[in-house]
């Protein structure tokens, strides 16, 4: 489920936090499903718990994930109309980055065509 990679210049709670994300955001990890404890992530990736609880820590602060004492962490739920700093950085990049192709004088058409592509790869529909 799991893997890390020793090579990558990534840090290690940058790879556990975008495997986490890659499993929400995929459907492998349903919302209110609960996530490997820290210990249990810790024990399982032999790394040092303190790794595990800042990934996790990152992840609720995006809005991924919730904790509740004594209970574990769990994915959280997908609500659009709830505000999420991350949803809202993750906006003003794409802003800056159709910006950018408009100014390359990419057409409109292949910008909507994109993401609608993505959006079916993602099986979500728009």
């Amino acid at each position: 489920m799991f893997q890390l990679d020793f090579r990558d210049r990534r840090p290690l709670h940058e790879q556990i936090k975008d495997q986490v994300k890659k499993l929400i955001i995929t459907g492998v990890l349903q919302p209110d499903e609960r996530i490997p404890s820290v210990r249990e992530l810790a024990q399982m990736l032999a790394v040092n718990p303190n790794t595990i609880q800042r990934a996790y820590k990152e992840l609720e602060a995006e809005g991924y994930i919730y904790s509740i004492r004594s209970k574990g962490s769990f994915v959280a739920q997908r609500d659009p109309t709830v505000s999420n700093p991350r949803r809202e950085e993750l906006l003003r990049e794409l802003e800056r980055n159709v910006a950018e192709l408009m100014y390359l004088r990419e057409p409109l058409e292949n910008l909507i065509e994109t993401i609608r592509a993505i959006y079916n790869k993602g099986g979500l529909s728009g």
